[in-house]
C-alpha cells in the first residue's frame, strides 16, 4: 500500500518535533523509568559483593549467582514453579479452548450467565479462591501437594484462555471453515489446519499470561501447597529476614530468560508475517 502524502510530498502522519511532542516523549521516558528502575536496581545489586542490599556499592562479583544456583532449596522451588506453571497452562488450554469454541459456536440456555460465571475465578481475590479450594480438597479427603496447587492455579486462570480465545474467535471469518468443509476436510482437519492457526496468537498470548500469573502466585499457593515450596513461597519465607543477594541473582536470571522469550516470540511473529506476505500484514 502506498503511503498517503500531502501536496508537498510530506507524510502527514509524521509531525515535526514541537513542545507538545517533546513533552509527550519526556512523559513516556518518565513512565518507563518508573516501571523499570526497580528491575535495574535488582540487577545491579545482584553483582554487588556486599552481602547486604544497600548503598554504596562495593566490588563486582558473580558469587551470588554461584550460591543461588548451588542452593538446592532455591533451585527446587524454582523448578516447582516452572512445573506448576506448565501444567496449569495445560489445564487452562484443555478447558479454555473447548469452552471458548462452545461459547462462540453454540446457543444454549443460560449462555449469558455461563459467560459471566466463567470469568468469576479470575475476578475473585486469590485469598477467597485459595480458602474455597482448600475447603473443597479437605471435604473430599485430598491431601495437599504440588498437584493441588496445579489444580488451583488451573481453575483460577482458565478464564484468561477462555476470554482471549473467545475474543479472537469473534473476529474469525467462518467462511474459511466452510470452504475447508466444501473441499472435503473433516471437522478435525478443519480445526487443526484452519481454525487453530488463526487463533494461535490468542492461545500463545493467553498461555504466556497464565504461566506468568501462576509462576508468581502466592495466595492460592499458600493455602494449597503441601511440603513442596514454589519460588514465590520460598522468597516470601526468606525476605522476612531481609533480601539476600541470592534472591537478586535468581531474579536477574528470570528477567534475562523472560526478555529472551519475548525476543524469540517477536522474531517468530515477524517471520510468520513475512511468510504471510503483505496481504496478511
Amino acid at each position: 500500500m502506498m503511503a498517503v502524502t500531502s501536496m508537498n510530498g510530506a507524510d502527514p502522519r509524521k509531525r515535526p518535533m514541537d513542545v507538545g511532542t517533546t513533552g509527550l516523549g519526556v512523559a513516556a521516558m518518565c513512565v518507563l523509568a518508573f516501571l523499570y528502575t526497580p528491575i535495574v536496581t535488582l540487577i545491579i545489586f545482584s553483582f554487588n559483593s556486599n552481602s547486604i542490599t544497600r548503598l554504596p556499592l562495593e566490588s563486582f562479583t558473580f558469587d551470588w549467582y554461584t550460591k543461588a544456583l548451588g542452593n538446592s532449596d532455591l533451585m527446587d522451588a524454582l523448578w516447582n514453579s516452572v512445573f506448576v506453571g506448565s501444567f496449569a497452562v495445560v489445564i487452562c488450554l484443555a478447558i479454555g479452548i473447548p469452552t471458548a469454541l462452545a461459547l462462540d459456536r453454540y446457543d444454549f440456555p443460560g449462555k449469558t450467565v455461563f459467560r459471566r460465571l466463567v470469568i468469576l475465578p479470575i475476578t475473585l481475590p486469590g485469598l477467597i479462591t485459595g480458602v474455597s479450594m482448600l475447603t473443597f480438597f479437605r471435604s473430599v479427603g485430598v491431601d495437599l501437594s504440588i498437584w493441588t496447587v496445579i489444580i488451583g492455579h488451573g481453575t483460577a486462570l482458565t478464564a484468561i484462555v477462555v476470554t482471549n480465545v473467545f475474543a479472537r474467535l469473534q473476529r474469525f471469518d467462518r467462511r474459511v471453515e466452510e470452504a475447508s468443509a466444501d473441499l472435503g476436510a473433516t471437522p478435525l482437519q478443519t480445526f487443526w489446519f484452519v481454525t487453530l492457526p488463526n487463533i494461535r496468537s490468542a492461545i500463545i498470548g493467553s498461555s504466556l499470561i497464565s504461566f506468568t500469573l501462576s509462576f508468581d502466585e502466592i495466595p492460592v499457593t499458600f493455602f494449597l501447597t503441601g511440603r513442596d515450596n514454589t519460588l514465590p513461597m520460598y522468597i516470601w519465607s526468606v525476605i522476612r529476614r531481609g533480601i539476600t543477594p541470592e534472591i537478586n541473582a535468581i531474579g536477574t536470571i528470570i528477567v534475562v530468560v523472560s526478555i529472551a522469550l519475548i525476543l524469540i516470540s517477536v522474531f517468530m511473529m515477524y517471520n510468520e508475517n513475512e511468510k504471510a506476505g503483505p496481504v496478511a500484514r
